[in-house]
């Protein structure tokens, strides 16, 4: 029996929670032994309250320990640990391995996705990035994030880091831009909802299409004219900013070809 503890009650720590207490691979037997938090009532719906603890000195021995907090609260939660040589990962897609204390062996324990209190995920199709100093401890990470996953990726920090730029891109950049939709929508009276199903589908297409192949509109087209009414039409500088920067960028990418 692989026994976990999760160091944390924020978003991540919480889905992580619920994902071992249902195992996608049950058969793995990962047992979730205890869970830390500042305030113990934040997991109490997610686990009995005899496994919660708000002291670190109550820890129990278990085979790894993951850290789930703010990224700047890494470093200190890990100096906090009263035990050395245990497997101690953090979840963090930006934060050095190294960033852990040495006193423990370290590693990285990413799931490569966004996370809502209280919105469901299947982490079973959650990509999760390991990395750890040698490969036993490697071995051990990977039997425990398949026992949640079916798709876990052995990520170097260089390129885990890349992938949360990458991350920032594609999902934060891209859920601003609904934004910026939305807004344009409400001041025209337009329902956002009747988007809806353009969303979907431009989703849909990158699924079975490289983004290149996928691209459509205006700049990909230089349809000058088209992209010049656009411009006039927008009265919110940021947004006609905004517009301008893609609109070159998907040119210049274009001619790259």
């Amino acid at each position: 029996m692989i026994k976990v503890v999760i160091i944390g009650s924020g978003n991540v720590a919480q889905h992580l929670i619920a994902a071992f207490q249902n195992p996608h691979r049950p058969g793995t037997e990962i047992e979730l032994v205890q869970v830390y938090s500042r305030q113990i009532k934040s997991v109490s719906h997610l686990i009995d309250l005899e496994k919660v603890t708000n002291n670190f000195n109550t820890l129990v021995e278990a085979d790894i320990y993951i850290i789930s907090v703010s990224d700047d609260a890494i470093a200190e939660v890990s100096s906090n640990l009263a035990f050395k040589n245990r497997l101690v990962v953090h979840t963090s897609g930006s934060v050095s391995l190294h960033a852990l204390d040495e006193n423990n062996r370290r590693g990285v324990f990413y799931p490569l996705q966004t996370f809502t209190k209280n919105k469901v995920v299947d982490f079973n199709i959650i990509p999760i990035c390991l990395e750890s100093e040698n490969g036993i401890d490697y071995e051990l990470l990977d039997k425990v994030a398949k026992s949640i996953s079916g798709t876990v990726y052995a990520i170097n920090s260089e390129q885990r880091k890349a992938l949360h730029v990458v991350a920032v891109f594609v999902n934060n950049f891209t859920n601003h831009l609904y934004q910026i939709g939305q807004e344009i929508c409400q001041e025209h009276q337009v329902p956002f909802e009747i988007l809806r199903p353009l969303i979907a589908e431009t989703v849909r297409k990158i699924m079975v299409l490289s983004p290149q192949e996928a691209q459509t509109g205006p700049a990909k087209r230089n349809d000058t004219s088209t992209i010049e009414a656009h411009e006039a039409f927008l009265s919110n500088e940021n947004h006609l900013t905004i517009y301008k920067i893609l609109t070159q960028s998907i040119q210049e990418n274009g001619k790259k070809l």
